[in-house]
């Protein structure tokens, strides 16, 4: 998570200074840096110390250390290269084709800011793990387990065993895995080390299973204990949002290009076996669109 979305939780669940001094600073984003420490404390209507403890609850040594790196994170975000705002991609103003053409925008936009943040050796890692392991269990909370679900459905269709944990019986699952086996969690913060997927992390690596995390950037609990990581687009907020729009573009995207990848690995026995399969499996289908006719 970045420090703007941790920023964000704190006020979202606490309710106490924690939540008066976030609310400021994510709505006078842009104008921080402009104000002295006393000049907040005055806004906020808390004290010099509280700004303090404020700043060492997110990890920092004071006030000033913390100022910098939210104005250096925000430098980031706000460059510009995001035409489409992806926690509000529409007004109440906007006309159907508005929204289309807004939409359109955004998921492009995130495939870009996706495909930015990969970098070749991880994903080709990670490709090789999964397809030489014996067994592959993917974790994740709705929505990322539909995406799970359709991933692990790729990865079936090439002969690969794969699974989706089951919540509740999750600790089961990873205590069965090995080091020949690989697991997959996707969360979008990855931070609570004890809500599902990240409580099975103590597990998976007693037992020494590969991990690998599809996660946000920045830090958080399940980058620091994994194996590989492959970053989402991360410029949404955690609450304030119509939509998932771009969080769930980005997670797809990049579950559609690892498959690509390992599908890449063994390329003509995995397109024999496809078209074989299709052939055993799927003799019902018909059509009578000539371009999709088989021969």
């Amino acid at each position: 998570m970045y420090l703007f979305q941790k920023i964000e939780e704190a006020a979202f669940k606490q309710n106490d200074a924690r939540r008066t001094i976030g609310d400021f600073l994510l709505s006078n984003r842009e104008k921080v840096s402009e104000y002295s420490m006393e000049e907040i404390a005055k806004l906020t209507h808390t004290s010099k110390p509280t700004l303090v403890r404020f700043a060492k609850y997110f990890g920092f040594s004071g006030w000033k250390e913390f100022v910098y790196a939210f104005m250096h994170e925000l430098a980031h975000f706000d460059d510009g290269s995001a035409a489409i705002d992806v926690n509000i991609p529409f007004d109440e103003a906007a006309d159907t084709l508005e929204i289309i053409e807004n939409l359109a925008n955004l998921r492009m936009q995130t495939i870009k800011e996706t495909v930015a943040l990969m970098t070749v050796k991880d994903l080709n890692q990670a490709a090789r793990l999964i397809n030489g392991a014996q067994t592959i269990v993917i974790y994740g909370r709705s929505p990322n387990s539909y995406f799970g679900q359709l991933f692990k459905r790729n990865l079936n269709t090439i002969h690969k065993k794969a699974f989706l944990a089951d919540a509740d019986e999750s600790g089961l699952i990873s205590n069965t895995l090995t080091p020949q086996d690989c697991a997959i969690l996707i969360s979008y913060s990855g931070n609570n080390s004890e809500t599902y997927p990240m409580k099975n992390v103590k597990t998976l690596l007693k037992n020494g299973v590969p991990i690998i995390s599809i996660t946000s950037g920045g830090e958080n609990y399940l980058r620091d204990y994994s194996t590989i990581v492959l970053t989402i687009a991360s410029r949404e907020k955690l609450y304030s949002k119509i939509g998932n729009f771009s969080t769930e573009e980005s997670i797809q995207f990049l579950l559609t290009v690892l498959f690509a990848k390992i599908f890449s690995l063994d390329y003509q026995e995995n397109i024999q076996m496809k078209i074989t399969n299709a052939r055993f499996l799927e003799t019902s289908r018909k059509t009578t669109f000539k371009e999709m006719a088989e021969e």
